[in-house]
């Protein structure tokens, strides 16, 4: 018995030391594999790559909702009720060259508002509109657009979780920036968004636009920056592009930066729908500082002007033409006007003032609109391509163009988009999207958009829709050659049009002449 017993104590401490031979010996093999696999790894193709660390996230979600809730509460639903009072008649008696159907009776109806009456005298109408804006100061003071409230007869302005609707009155507006200022009077300080610097905004930041699309209030849509000043037909305006969404009733709200400040005033969108197509506009802060500031001291935007005009496009061969380098060619020279008092005349080529260079328009208009009115400034420029040298007393642009941007009542009741001429017709600027439409080759001259029943205009056979590029073998490249060459004309003056026409489809070019009574 004892000796089976040793005999299986003897098995067992050989069991055991089987076992921990076996756990010993695959120790030592996981070893040498864990040293192998560690000298594969020192030996790897990119000896000198660095080990990617993985960031914190970011959670945009948390910045876009603190930012909407720290500026929402400013940004405000505006309602507008105006008049739509009835437009000019139509002609009724037609000229002989007027024979044809008007090719551009859709185009006009859709885009100056003719109405749907055919011509003839219409009713007034109550129009409501909605708008955005935003507060800037507590004290009430909203900026908005002037396409939102220009033309209201009533302004009601809605606050975010405030049930009360505010009667707003305007402060002053400014057509050339499409921006405007009105005011509430709350018997509380009101919530104010920070206004901050749009120089400081690049391509690819993002971006919040805040607004009522569609009468819906307090509507957040988040995009980036995708392109900085955008031109679109304005001396005054060059836009801040953003794909943030946009939307009709989005106009006069605020675009935000990533800090919660406005850096821009939505304004427009590109559109063949009228909705939303992924590009917005909004109007930069630093525009919208300077006109705000002006109109809530003076009620109006002054800025300075030569009494010049010229082409958009300064094209090299242009400027080779007149022995010019870079400049801005003089196309018209408005009578009475500073630059016609200083002896500056059409073709020469403004290069400098002050000792700035002017290389563009932009530049010209810039430098130009900024200046103090009043003072005296240095113009350089090119002559038959000599240089010359001359000193211009800047004027009031809303005075020396006083014609152009005020029309007066006894020239007739212009269209909402024209500038009535002593001819009879309501005449307006060829923007890039009225060129496009039209099919022009180009911006040149001034568009017919409605004749005065009875008128010279009509006598003489000039249709809605026809392209005025002369006039008594004058160039007209805008509206202001219109009004400038009409001054210099008297009763019993013969007057010959050079007008392009599109005729079913087909452009022609016309001479339509006549004397004036």
């Amino acid at each position: 018995m004892s000796d089976f017993l040793q005999t299986m104590q003897r098995r067992k401490v050989i069991s055991t030391l089987a076992v921990l031979l076996t756990l010993a010996i695959g120790i030592l093999i996981g070893t040498l594999i864990s040293r192998g696999v560690r000298a594969a790894q020192r030996q790897a193709k990119a000896p000198d790559a660095q080990a990617l660390d993985l960031p914190s996230p970011v959670q945009l979600s948390t910045v876009f909702s603190r930012i909407s809730k720290d500026v929402a509460p400013a940004v405000v639903n505006i309602n507008t009720e105006s008049t739509m009072r009835p437009q000019a008649q139509a002609p009724q008696r037609r000229g002989p060259q007027q024979q044809q159907p008007d090719p551009f009776g859709n185009f006009f109806d859709r885009f100056f508002d003719f109405g749907p009456f055919g011509g003839q005298q219409q009713p007034e109408l109550k129009q409501k509109s909605l708008g955005s804006g935003v507060i800037v100061d507590k004290n009430g003071y909203i900026l908005t657009n002037e396409h939102v409230v220009g033309r209201a007869d009533k302004i009601k302005v809605k606050l975010l979780d405030d049930p009360k609707l505010y009667d707003a009155h305007v402060v002053g507006t400014d057509q050339e920036t499409d921006l405007a200022v009105i005011k509430i009077d709350a018997d509380h300080p009101v919530p104010f968004a920070k206004v901050g610097n749009s120089n400081g905004v690049g391509i690819g930041d993002w971006v919040l636009a805040i607004g009522s699309p569609f009468g819906l209030e307090e509507t957040v849509t988040a995009g980036i920056i995708s392109a900085k000043g955008r031109d679109l037909g304005s001396q005054f305006q060059r836009f801040i592009q953003t794909d943030a969404a946009i939307n009709p009733g989005n106009s006069g709200g605020p675009l935000v930066n990533m800090n919660g400040e406005v850096i821009g005033i939505n304004t427009a969108i590109a559109t063949g729908t009228g909705s939303y197509a992924g590009v917005g506009f909004a109007l930069p802060s630093n525009v919208a500082v300077d006109v705000y500031n002006q109109l809530v001291k003076a009620g109006k935007v002054t800025r300075g002007s030569l009494g010049v005009t010229f082409q958009p496009e300064q094209s090299p061969v242009l400027l080779r033409t007149f022995g010019a380098e870079s400049g801005v060619v003089i196309t018209g020279v408005q009578p009475d006007g500073p630059a016609a008092k200083a002896g500056l005349k059409q073709g020469d080529v403004i290069v400098s003032v002050d000792g700035t260079l002017v290389k563009t328009g932009d530049d010209l208009v810039a430098k130009v609109a900024g200046t103090q009115v009043g003072k005296e400034v240095t113009v350089r420029y090119l002559r038959n391509k000599k240089e010359e040298e001359t000193k211009v007393a800047i004027g009031d642009r809303s005075k020396v163009f006083a014609e152009l941007l005020n029309p007066s009542e006894d020239q007739g009741s212009p269209g909402a988009e024209g500038t009535e001429a002593k001819f009879g017709i309501s005449i307006q600027n060829i923007t890039p999207e009225t060129q496009t439409r039209l099919g022009l080759d180009d911006t040149r001259g001034a568009l017919v958009t409605s004749i005065e029943e009875n008128s010279f205009a009509e006598e003489v056979g000039l249709q809605r829709g026809d392209v005025i590029r002369e006039i008594n073998q004058q160039p007209v490249n805008r509206v202001d050659d219109v009004s400038r060459i009409q001054r210099g004309l008297k009763p019993k003056s013969d007057v010959v049009f050079l007008v392009l026409r599109n005729q079913r489809g087909q452009s022609m070019t016309l001479y339509l002449a006549g004397t004036l009574p």
